[in-house]
């Protein structure tokens, strides 16, 4: 059989032009959804945000922000009567969401408020309910920056679980703080029997209400697995040791998942009790050093393998960087609802110390931060 040189180099040549046009097509449409994503908050029609900053008496300027903008529900959004805090509290058609706030963390919580009330169609059905250990009032200062939105701060008293909470490889996670999201079921009224809970550090991208419209099933708690992970190394050797730890996921096809998102039925978390099985956990913990990471592990025993799925664009997560060093991280392939900023890398620390990573721009456009003049 003759081998004709000329028509195999010919043919080579066609296929490596073929491979250089995909890749760069490829490069220009990875380009184009970065800058789509970038200009997304401001292909909104809401209102620009108003320059009027909020201050107290003292000018603390931990609480010098400027004032949101009006967001008000669009046309095909249910019309609710106005009424007291109160009665809100307890209307299922409202979309509930909850999230700790903390000084230290205060302006990432104003940006993800401020990034999920430009992107709801119906921001006026949105009720908040904010965990607070400070004990200073935050209620003042929250009503400046959005008047128009519909809260309640619920007091966290921290000696609940200081006993409890063992060392762990980065400071900020023994924060007591950190672990108000386990007694949520305790904390908001009988009457609140669903909730979105929500990290500081996040900013959504998309309408809320789509999250909260996700079907449980059976489930207690929804939130974006990642089974690719590997679970071993959410835990110590010494609990992989002992059987009477590890056998805990028999039965089970546990994967992790991250509860800086969650959608929670809390009728179910209080019929079960999930506080006191989470509680009980951080008890084990004390004694036998089984897990490192402060108050995930605790939900990986208690519901890995047992979580209602939510899709990953829900959270994209790991955007500060690994929990010690804070390094820059890239968007994970897919579509994107939230942008999630866990590890130790806080983009308005790094903004500030002109050492920003660069999805830490996306973060800026929400940020309500006045600098002192």
């Amino acid at each position: 059989m003759r081998f004709n040189s000329k028509k195999g180099s010919q043919e080579d040549l066609s296929t490596e032009k073929k491979m250089t046009c995909f890749t760069e097509i490829s490069s220009l449409m990875i380009t184009i959804s970065i800058v789509i994503i970038l200009a997304y908050p401001f292909l909104q029609s809401s209102p620009p945000t108003e320059a009027i900053k909020s201050s107290n008496s003292n000018h603390d300027p931990l609480f010098n922000y400027r004032q949101s903008a009006h967001f008000k529900n669009s046309a095909k959004c249910a019309i609710f009567p106005t009424s007291s805090t109160s009665s809100k509290i307890c209307n299922p058609s409202l979309v509930h969401i909850s999230m700790t706030l903390d000084t230290k963390f205060l302006r990432g919580s104003v940006a993800a408020i401020h990034s999920i009330l430009r992107h709801s169609h119906c921001p006026e059905n949105l009720f908040f309910h904010f965990i607070s250990s400070d004990t200073t009032n935050p209620e003042p200062h929250l009503e400046k920056i959005f008047p128009l939105l519909a809260f309640k701060i619920y007091y966290f008293n921290p000696g609940i679980v200081q006993k409890k909470i063992s060392s762990t490889i980065r400071d900020a996670l023994e924060h007591p703080l950190n672990y108000a999201r386990n007694y949520l079921a305790e904390l908001l009224e009988p009457c609140v029997e669903r909730v979105i809970y929500l990290d500081s550090d996040i900013i959504l991208v998309d309408d809320i209400s789509s999250l909260w419209r996700t079907s449980l099933g059976s489930r207690t708690v929804g939130s974006p697995e990642y089974c690719h992970a590997n679970f071993t190394n959410y835990f110590t050797p010494k609990f992989w040791s002992h059987k009477k730890f590890f056998r805990v996921f028999r039965g089970r096809r546990p994967c992790y998942f991250n509860t800086g998102v969650m959608v929670i039925d809390l009728s179910k978390w209080r019929k079960y009790r999930y506080t006191r099985k989470l509680e009980r956990w951080m008890k084990i913990q004390r004694v036998h050093r089984i897990y490192e990471l402060g108050s995930l592990p605790p939900f990986l025993l208690v519901f890995g393998g047992k979580i209602a799925p939510i899709h990953q664009k829900w959270n994209q997560h790991g955007l500060g960087g690994d929990n010690l060093r804070g390094s820059c991280r890239n968007i994970h392939a897919g579509p994107i609802s939230l942008l999630h900023w866990s590890g130790g890398g806080k983009p308005w620390l790094r903004l500030d110390s002109g050492n920003s990573c660069p999805l830490d721009q996306i973060w800026a456009r929400y940020d309500l931060h006045a600098p002192p003049m």
